[in-house]
């Protein structure tokens, strides 16, 4: 089926429509740009990448299409002369593009199933998180060729990963497994924390961007937990 993007606005009143956009496949992901408050990225059922311009009527500016299969992540760097952007799809591949040039830079191979969140660190220009179905987290350098770490972080397909705002070491998880992990780059070996309490698979994971110890997370249980 056909994808809308919704571009929403909260005030007084409540949340209100912005501005609404239609695909004709279905839409994942979405990230904003951090050069630019108008524009904005999709990741699409076709396997492409759309740009808009929430102060344009129609769009998108732009169409990226190299996957071969569902582009299922997209994330924009938080860094900001980096201008970069990095999608995970379920052709077991992720991508680095810039949005300014009209193919991807860069193509990362090494995951064994679909490729379900990628991430970008909020510290370390460059370095992005990828988490997949085939049960682990990767970390990954775009000046160096080839994984830079390795997690086989669930006996379960991961679903989702993030970035601690507050330490530049520390990743979490989560997973069909219901759980969610806490882990140290300095040391793989075990996770830091193991949180329970989902009674179905964990379809996201956030850090919060205001308190170093508090995490979110929404599950297929129809729950957000915190």
């Amino acid at each position: 089926g056909c994808g809308t993007l919704a571009v929403l606005e909260q005030n007084e009143g409540g949340i209100v429509l912005l501005r609404s956009f239609d695909w004709n496949d279905g839409l994942f992901d979405v990230t904003w740009s951090e050069n630019n408050e108008h524009v904005l990225i999709t990741s699409s059922g076709d396997g492409s990448l759309q740009i808009w311009d929430t102060a344009k009527t129609k769009g998108p500016l732009q169409v990226f299409k190299e996957h071969t299969q569902e582009a299922y992540s997209v994330d924009w760097s938080q860094t900001r002369g980096e201008h970069l952007v990095v999608s995970g799809s379920w052709d077991q591949t992720a991508k680095l593009w810039d949005p300014t040039v009209g193919k991807s830079l860069c193509t990362f191979k090494g995951h064994e199933g679909v490729i379900y969140s990628t991430i970008w660190s909020p510290h370390i220009p460059g370095c992005f998180a990828s988490a997949s179905g085939d049960q682990t987290l990767r970390v990954w350098d775009v000046k160096a060729p080839g994984v830079k770490l390795v997690i086989p972080a669930h006996p379960a397909e991961i679903l989702s990963c993030d970035w601690c705002k507050y330490d530049e070491n520390l990743l979490v998880t989560g997973a069909v497994d219901c759980s969610l992990k806490g882990w140290d780059l300095r040391n793989i070996r075990q996770p830091v924390f193991v949180l329970l309490g989902h009674t179905y698979a964990i379809r996201r994971v956030k850090f919060s961007p205001f308190h170093a110890t508090l995490l979110a997370s929404c599950s297929y249980d129809f729950s957000v937990r915190y």
